[in-house]
């Protein structure tokens, strides 16, 4: 497994397993059969509502001596209602009662938007709207300075609740800002990369500046697909580069996708149920593509965004809330 190194000098696996989307019925085995299969790196948030599930099948691993504490990777993410700094430590709390754990490799700011606060006993995870049975139902945004919820978070890992801290869906102006005013600097980013959206100024940005990357949606639109987010046409893997790559290689379209992800020097967080994918999702290592396949990928680059809250807050949640130029 492929390691990628943090400003902090700690390392994480390249290859993790993203928790979004993965119904919580399901969560705690699939947990436990990617644990099975060798990861040891999982990316959850509060949003996605499964952390409690998924700290069932990370407890019932650790207690069965499947994996110690100290061979995982648990990543979760600030959500936008406990920005104000006297919420960011009680959404952490909550965050590691529900995972079981007495700490967090990494908590990220799960996006650059400030929203008005929801009590935990009022509605939890709060989701994207202020008061859903409103009429009409929005998002009501927060005044919260971006370095306020910093702060906030640096003082997490100083009280060693939190060994890393980094952001999610920032840009390079945001992320250039936030290192002027940061105590701690960002040791990561995580975006939605593939290559329909390479990123790949920001990413030489993120190189340059020593913040290491991981890629979400590292297929494409497949996880959009099911939310009227992209369309069937749109689909990564259907392209016929990565079909006659993948054909050279004798690998599946989607490893082609992964590898290319992890040849670029990223991290990546695919999402899956299926027992099968699991293990084809991390078999990445023994196969390489060239420099000329790596450049046939890039030239896929159409800049297409699926995770935009430019696009989908307004359709979902009535609020126009651009935060991609």
């Amino acid at each position: 497994m492929k390691k990628i190194k943090l400003n902090s000098g700690r390392e994480l696996d390249a290859v993790g397993l993203g928790l979004w989307k993965i119904d919580p019925s399901e969560t705690a085995q699939v947990v436990r059969a990617a644990i099975d299969c060798g990861y040891r790196h999982f990316d959850s948030a509060c949003d996605y509502g499964n952390e409690p599930q998924a700290g069932v099948g990370l407890g019932e691993a650790m207690a069965a001596g499947d994996v110690s504490r100290e061979q995982l990777w648990i990543t979760s993410k600030l959500w936008n209602t406990y920005h104000r700094a006297e919420h960011v430590r009680p959404a952490l709390l909550k965050t590691l009662e529900d995972l079981r754990l007495d700490y967090l490799d990494l908590y990220l700011m799960h996006f650059p938007i400030a929203s008005q606060f929801v009590a935990f006993d009022e509605r939890y995870p709060p989701g994207w709207l202020t008061d859903p049975n409103a009429d009409p139902a929005v998002m009501v945004p927060d005044r919260v300075p971006i370095i306020e919820t910093w702060r906030a978070m640096e003082d997490l890992v100083r009280e060693g609740l939190v060994r890393d801290i980094g952001v999610c869906n920032f840009g390079c102006s945001l992320l250039r800002d936030l290192i002027n005013q940061a105590d701690i600097a960002p040791a990561m980013l995580q975006v939605e990369l593939h290559p329909y959206l390479t990123q790949q100024k920001l990413l030489r940005f993120c190189q340059e500046s020593q913040i290491a990357v991981t890629a979400f949606s590292p297929l494409g639109a497949q996880s959009y697909f099911s939310l009227n987010m992209a369309e069937a046409s749109e689909a990564v893997m259907e392209q016929t580069v990565i079909q006659e790559i993948a054909s050279v290689h004798r690998r599946t379209a989607a490893q082609v996708l992964l590898r290319w992800g992890v040849q670029r020097g990223t991290a990546i967080v695919p999402k899956t149920s299926n027992a099968e994918r699991l293990k084809e999702n991390i078999a990445l290592f023994d196969f390489e593509l060239s420099d000329q396949e790596m450049n046939r990928i890039d030239s896929l680059d159409r800049h297409r965004r699926f995770n935009d809250p430019g696009e989908f807050a307004e359709a979902a949640f009535n609020t126009f809330f651009p935060i991609y130029e």
